[in-house]
């Protein structure tokens, strides 16, 4: 039986991954062991997190494609950080430096002249230095005020020369750092809401009663649960409305909700005589509902696993204060229609 061009291709794939994953699966097993590794990410966030300034993240080549990654992950959570190309700040750009700013300096090879440079002149004007190459014996580990090597690693490409291994581990060193980082901070959701107001991650993030475009009080009535199916109904109004009615106990607090569906369902089986059923027979009990403090992302995941259209928005005490609509979602493009 012969073998397809297509399964060597995906063979040598597989291997592509396998080989990036298994460089930063040993890191992780030598950071998680103690020892010189661990000591090392922990020298640096301790710099890090002594930073009054911004983090200045630079490299050269891939490593420098790396570092503007690095700098945009640091700066989402919460770190001020750019991006500085090596050769330009030699040129000019050393002005975007300042004393109270910590600097990044990558290279794998721990070799590449224009970052040596660099960390010699941030070493005379005293700012602060992290590295990351591949051994704390290169020139970089040297002119760094503490160092993270990231060992010796085999690249995913077959001869061995490409970047590939090397740059995920590096990136992989960089993200990890930016979290801890974060995390010693004490980072919160509503700290990540402020630096990703638009996008996915931003609406995600939203509290649900931003959103909800019917609210009790202003457009969202609540009918009580003793009352008939036609009473319902004129509560409801006409016009533009939601497509359930809230339905409350004696004490104000949610006991039901009575769906547009709900209401068709009894007049197709009872006709006209329907209207005159109380609301508690035909709404439906116990609705799912959301608290008053969910935020955009929890309300669709109850959308996705219960497949309704609408839940219900209570406080504390389970009383209603909105219904969100799955349209509100999906004006959101958060869920799609």
């Amino acid at each position: 039986m012969t073998t397809s061009a297509t399964e060597l291709e995906a063979r040598f794939i597989a291997d592509a991954l396998a080989a990036e994953a298994g460089a930063v699966q040993r890191l992780a097993q030598r950071v998680s062991a103690g020892g010189t590794e661990a000591r090392a990410f922990g020298a640096a966030l301790d710099l890090l997190e002594r930073c009054k300034g911004s983090l200045v993240v630079s490299g050269m080549g891939k490593s420098g494609l790396v570092g503007a990654k690095v700098s945009a992950t640091f700066a989402s959570l919460g770190q001020p950080s750019l991006f500085l190309h090596p050769a330009e700040a030699v040129h000019g750009d050393l002005g975007r430096i300042r004393r109270g700013d910590t600097t990044l300096l990558l290279s794998y090879g721990g070799e590449t002249e224009e970052v040596l440079a660099l960390a010699s002149l941030l070493k005379a004007d005293g700012v602060a230095r992290i590295g990351i190459s591949k051994s704390d014996r290169t020139s970089l580990a040297q002119a760094c005020d503490c160092h993270v090597a990231l060992g010796d690693i085999e690249e995913a490409c077959p001869l061995n020369l490409a970047p590939t291994a090397s740059t995920t581990s590096m990136l992989a060193a960089g993200d990890a750092l930016a979290l801890a980082l974060a995390r010693r901070r004490d980072f919160k959701a509503d700290d990540f809401h402020r630096m990703h107001p638009g996008g996915l991650l931003g609406a995600g993030l939203r509290p649900i009663l931003e959103v909800v475009r019917f609210r009790v009080g202003r457009n969202l009535p609540c009918v009580p649960a003793t009352g008939s199916l036609a009473e319902a109904l004129r509560a409801a109004g006409e016009g533009r409305r939601a497509g359930a009615l809230m339905v409350v106990d004696a004490q104000g607090r949610l006991a039901g909700l009575l769906t547009d569906a709900d209401v068709r369902r009894l007049v197709n089986a009872r006709g006209a005589e329907a209207l005159g059923a109380p609301v508690l027979a035909c709404m439906t009990t116990h609705p799912r509902t959301l608290p008053s403090d969910a935020l955009v992302r929890d309300a669709v995941r109850m959308v996705r696993e219960l497949r309704v259209d609408e839940l219900p928005v209570v406080d504390a005490d389970g009383k209603p204060l909105g219904l969100l609509d799955v349209q509100d979602l999906i004006a959101l493009k958060v869920v799609r229609d």
